[in-house]
């Protein structure tokens, strides 16, 4: 299977380390705008400066999307349109308009596409199902707190999103996909510059608070945190059902450990997510299956939808409805 990369920031890096990795995978083209970073992430492969060019002349099987956010929605329909499967980097857009049109392609394509919320292909997740199955979910907590690389981008609200976008939606992503869908939310956001100094500084928090209401009953909250490099990092999930109280360990451990109806659980992943998820993406694609990733567009669409609410809720103080996603039109 040829595959191309288009962006080649360090999450592509990442990316590109995984595929060469693989049997039966050839990264065939890297693509970004400074040709340069193309050429050393490259290796043998091709090199362009316009993904247009690049889905032309190389015609891929898939491609992975690197850019940032407000980049993404161009070459995912594109190359969904062309029947070119896309591993699309999270979060799936920066606004809902644009993760509309990407879940819409992908619903009228033959491809599989897939988001990359790696969180979701911790292997200990299903251990943590399977505990919780036939209780009533009470409560959820979540944190995420460490240091993160600076990009011009993730420093800007409008073009990133900030943390709320790039890094507390892995921890309301995982809180979708444990406790189901979220109806209301209400944040904050910390004035402390934790991460951010006066010579690198944006108009993003670094730290926030997030309390959810999921649709089932449940309440849980989120908190996240950017902290100067050199700190550790913290991320992890409580989850309190009516007969249990487990404790999933993310990055880098992901272990999960409790109580579920008495019994003592205590399980390790494996094998590290990201690559899992990665593995997910092209059994999929072999398959024809779009439905078998880990996670979809719509799944992403639907954690961005709950971002957007969090985004409100700062600026007005008041709890937020999350928006009711729009059924996905087939139509070409």
């Amino acid at each position: 299977m040829r595959v191309a990369i288009i962006g080649a920031g360090w999450i592509a890096a990442a990316h590109a380390a995984i595929l060469r990795r693989l049997d039966g995978i050839d990264l065939a083209a890297v693509c970004d705008i400074d040709e340069g970073r193309a050429r050393e992430l490259a290796g043998n492969a091709a090199v362009y400066g316009d993904w247009r060019e690049l889905l032309d002349r190389e015609s891929p099987d898939a491609v992975f999307v690197c850019t940032p956010p407000l980049a993404h929605r161009e070459p995912a329909v594109e190359a969904l349109d062309r029947g070119i499967h896309v591993y699309l980097e999270k979060p799936i857009a920066r606004g809902p308009e644009d993760a509309q049109a990407i879940v819409d392609a992908a619903a009228r394509s033959d491809a599989v596409c897939a988001v990359g919320y790696q969180w979701r292909a911790v292997e200990v997740l299903d251990g943590l199902r399977a505990a919780l199955d036939g209780q009533e979910l009470g409560l959820l907590i979540g944190i995420g707190a460490g240091p993160t690389k600076s990009r011009p981008w993730f420093l800007s609200r409008a073009e990133g999103g900030g943390n709320l976008l790039e890094r507390a939606s892995h921890g309301i992503d995982l809180a979708r996909a444990v406790g189901g869908e979220i109806v209301s939310v209400q944040a904050t956001a910390g004035t402390v510059a934790l991460a951010q100094s006066a010579g690198e500084r944006g108009d993003i928090e670094d730290a926030a608070a997030i309390v959810l209401r999921f649709a089932n009953g449940a309440v849980g909250s989120v908190s996240i945190a950017w902290t100067r490099d050199g700190l550790p990092g913290t991320y992890r999930l409580h989850v309190l059902g009516s007969e249990s109280s487990l404790h999933l360990e993310l990055d880098p451990e992901f272990t999960l450990r409790g109580v579920s109806r008495g019994r003592e659980i205590d399980a390790t992943t494996t094998q590290e997510p990201i690559e899992r998820g990665v593995r997910r993406f092209f059994e999929a694609a072999r398959r024809n299956d779009p439905a078998m990733v880990f996670c979809t567009a719509a799944d992403a669409a639907g954690t961005l939808a709950v971002v957007s609410a969090c985004e409100e809720a700062i600026e007005s103080g008041a709890s937020v409805e999350v928006a009711r996603l729009q059924p996905a039109r087939r139509s070409p």
